[in-house]
């Protein structure tokens, strides 16, 4: 059972306020015409949205239960056609297809622990690519402001669903528990600066083309947030 497992059935209440990435992911799933890849797909938050824009996505998720709720929600949606599902690890995706575009939402890629399992994610995120195509992810970097607010408390981030966030500046590593009822998890999450990532990116064979500081696409200027859209080279 892998830590998720054991939160899919409330992770979509708890995350229900997050939306502002929905409609950046499916503008860029539209306009590359399909299909998507979406590496860490979840419980189909961003895939289900984009299958119901008509585009065909190959979702790769590392736990059952949340491929499970996935496959649910984009049966209760009317897609579930549309909703290719595979068990599998980010960093080897059991996907033989080749894709105009790759997608790794919602920080995703911050469960890597190193940067050498940083850099096998992203270079399996390019072996997806058709040539010429692209891969797009968000990460962060927390502000002192955050880490102040949040370091070691639990906040009630939903009704009945609590966090909690333990900051590990030295080692920049974000510890985040997670509980409703008897259920609850806890996450290692570990940030890295943009140029730090624009190296490794670069080792990866992704050229960036542009990085934003949220998603309404203003430019990144140190914010927290970081979406990258690479191209393969």
């Amino acid at each position: 059972m892998t830590l998720y497992d054991r939160i899919a059935r409330f992770y979509d209440p708890w995350s229900r306020s997050v939306t502002e990435d929905v409609a950046f992911y499916v503008e860029h799933a539209v306009a590359s015409g399909g299909p998507v890849v979406e590496l860490a797909v979840g419980t189909g938050r961003i895939a289900v949205p984009i299958a119901e824009a008509g585009i065909h996505v190959i979702g790769v998720d590392s736990s059952p239960e949340m491929l499970a709720v996935a496959r649910q929600t984009a049966e209760t949606a009317g897609v579930a056609d549309r909703l290719d599902l595979r068990f599998g690890d980010l960093r080897q995706p059991p996907v033989d297809e080749r894709v105009p575009l790759v997608i790794c939402p919602f920080r995703s890629l911050l469960h890597m622990k190193t940067d050498a399992e940083k850099s096998s994610a992203l270079g399996a995120a390019r072996t997806l690519l058709a040539p010429g195509g692209t891969y797009v992810f968000d990460v962060f970097a927390p502000s002192q402001e955050d880490i102040e607010e949040t370091h070691d408390r639990w906040l009630e981030r939903e009704p009945g669903i609590f966090e909690r966030a333990v900051w590990d500046q030295s080692a920049r590593t974000l510890s985040l528990s997670v509980r409703s009822g008897e259920d609850d998890a806890t996450f290692a999450l570990h940030w890295l600066s943009a140029p730090e990532w624009l190296r490794l990116l670069d080792k990866a064979g992704l050229e960036v083309e542009a990085l934003y500081g949220w998603f309404d696409g203003r430019r990144y200027d140190g914010e927290e947030d970081m979406i990258f859209v690479c191209r393969r080279r």
